[in-house]
């Protein structure tokens, strides 16, 4: 039986120390369902391709917290994330593990369309808050809905989410969606940024 309440693991909150094992040689595709496994939750529930849960996000307060927790099955916290107060456009600050002590191991600052080149940019994303170095990747908005993508600083796209549908071509509705990951990509943190994206759109 899967834990409720969340455990941490004991891992190092520094970006150089940290080896995923969420890595494959492989695509990886994901359903995201937009419900808590937790009874009055809100959250989301991520399975894999063969239809086992793979990640959870569980949020015990009230929907858009400013502290949420992505979680494997097993209640292991993997990415504990919080959103920064008295920041006009927004910014989530995310650490390995629980806990938001030391330094975060990525920061998503939310962009602003009028001081931005690229309105379809919704986030730039930032690992171990090296701002000299420019945003490492981009979170941008691919149509109205809930379908986004995430590219490199290369431009290269890394992941994408986009509404679920069958193989006739019919939606499930807009609380289950496809998470696509490109093959050597942690998907861990792919799904720590899908989370970011659910509390700005308020889904979480």
């Amino acid at each position: 039986m899967a834990k409720i309440h969340p455990e941490t693991l004991k891992n190092s909150n520094s970006p150089s120390c940290f080896s995923s094992p969420y890595v494959t040689s492989t695509r990886e595709i994901f359903t995201i369902w937009m419900k808590s496994l937790v009874f009055h939750g809100n959250g989301c529930t991520v399975f894999d391709s063969k239809g086992e849960i793979v990640f959870r996000v569980d949020n015990y307060q009230e929907t858009n917290s400013n502290e949420v927790f992505l979680m494997d099955l097993y209640g292991q916290v993997l990415f504990s994330i919080k959103k920064e107060k008295l920041r006009l456009f927004g910014r989530w600050n995310g650490y390995l593990s629980g806990g938001f002590k030391g330094k975060p191991w990525f920061q998503v600052r939310r962009n602003c369309k009028y001081f931005s080149r690229s309105e379809d940019v919704i986030c730039n994303v930032n690992l171990g808050c090296e701002k000299s170095i420019g945003s490492c990747y981009k979170i941008q908005q691919t149509d109205k809905k809930s379908s986004f993508k995430v590219s490199d600083s290369a431009g290269q796209v890394v992941a994408e989410v986009k509404q679920k549908q069958s193989s006739l071509g019919f939606g499930y509705g807009d609380d289950v969606l496809t998470l696509e990951v490109e093959p050597h990509v942690d998907y861990s943190f792919i799904m720590a940024l899908v989370t970011v994206c659910g509390l700005i759109k308020r889904r979480l």
